[in-house]
């Protein structure tokens, strides 16, 4: 939502366009890095407290933001925030996946990440109204509220049991740090971090430009860009539900299929991009083959790994990660004068070498037998004996 309140925030605080693109940019550096060291932090910590206090974080970081006198004050409430935002998504997914059935769990997590992609839907236009209506201030005093209804509905909601134990394996167990970093020794693991990569590389390389993509190629208006992106966040809200139940099927065939329809869906793009109906298509199905691959990308690299936190918080780095590679790559080609359509087919190039490492991880489950040696239902964190009725 701050993407719509930069000129306010810059107007506000006096800095420049490029100081109040830190603020997003500056987040998204620190999911990476925070998911990664907060997790790692927090090792053999039961992880129901562990949501509590990243949430905790969300809310002081929000605050800070809401009071900020200067922008050094408001750079350090993003930075606050981010902190939470990887490992909560992490942490939470494990949580979720405990509260289902094994056969359920890429749906539990799709559940949960359901909030995510509603939240692209309604973010930019929510802070939008709100700063225009009230000031931007008054949009992060929003963002504090929700944060803490949400952190109340955590600690009262969320049974003990579900968040109990701090690491892998079975109920009750708890792993340290080494244990944790032991699981980074499986080549699956790996090979899906890096198809994750490759994968949010390519869509959001591509969607980094597509503003420009609408109105200097498509011919839409700037006031068109809105609703369009509206329909680019319902893609992901349907591509969410769709991976999650695909992936609880049949999950490496689903993340196979939807990295082939995202590159496919890339490629097409590029050539169609001058059209406006195919646009508006394209658009969407970017959303849905995009988010497609989240709740089985989650699902594996947590089974490869035995189940620990730090493996589910590492993917949601390395899709940060790649967000940042495919956006300067996409910078890159339109930079080199190859025009607002060149972002698509780079992403496509990316995608393609995602698919291609997950062809490879697949093909080495064929070989070597299931992901981390035993099945999903095993690995799902001890669900058999973790779950209490």
């Amino acid at each position: 939502m701050i993407a719509g309140l930069l000129p306010q925030v810059s107007g506000s605080l006096n800095v420049s366009t490029a100081a109040a693109g830190w603020l997003i940019s500056g987040y998204a550096l620190t999911v990476a890095v925070g998911a990664i060291a907060l997790t790692a932090a927090t090792a053999g910590l039961p992880q129901k407290p562990v949501l509590v206090g990243l949430v905790a974080l969300f809310v002081v970081g929000n605050l800070l933001s809401a009071l900020a006198p200067t922008y050094g004050v408001m750079l350090l409430g993003r930075i606050v925030a981010a902190l939470c935002h990887g490992s909560f998504f992490g942490i939470g997914s494990l949580v979720a996946r405990r509260l289902v059935p094994p056969e359920r769990a890429s749906r539990a997590v799709a559940t949960m990440f359901a909030g995510l992609t509603v939240a692209n839907v309604l973010g930019v236009p929510f802070g939008a109204l709100v700063g225009e209506r009230w000031g931007w201030r008054a949009t992060f005093w929003a963002i504090t509220a929700i944060g803490a209804v949400a952190l109340a509905a955590i600690a009262v909601l969320v049974p003990a049991w579900a968040g109990g134990a701090g690491g892998a394996g079975r109920a009750g167990g708890r792993a340290d740090l080494r244990s944790q970093l032991h699981a980074f020794r499986s080549t699956q693991v790996w090979l899906t971090l890096t198809a994750t990569a490759l994968g949010y590389g390519g869509m959001f390389g591509a969607f980094s430009y597509l503003a420009y993509t609408f109105t200097r190629v498509t011919g839409f208006s700037t006031t068109d860009v809105a609703w369009l992106l509206v329909v680019y966040g319902t893609g992901l809200v349907v591509g969410n539900i769709a991976g999650g139940r695909g992936a609880d099927h049949n999950r490496d065939a689903t993340l196979v299929l939807s990295l082939a329809g995202l590159a496919t869906t890339l490629t097409v793009f590029g050539l169609l991009a001058s059209s406006r109906g195919a646009s508006v298509i394209l658009v969407f199905l970017l959303g849905v083959f995009g988010f497609a691959t989240v709740p089985g990308m989650i699902t594996r690299v947590t089974d490869a790994a035995g189940g620990v936190p730090l493996a589910a918080s590492a993917n949601v780095s390395a899709s940060n990660v790649g967000n940042a590679v495919g956006a300067w790559a996409g910078g890159l080609v339109i930079s080199a004068g190859w025009g607002y359509a060149a972002p698509l087919y780079v992403g496509a190039g990316i995608v393609g070498a995602g698919l291609g490492v997950m062809g490879v991880a697949v093909w080495g489950v064929a070989v070597w037998g299931a992901v981390g040696g035993e099945s999903g239902a095993e690995r799902s964190e001890g669900a058999v004996e973790a779950r209490r009725p």
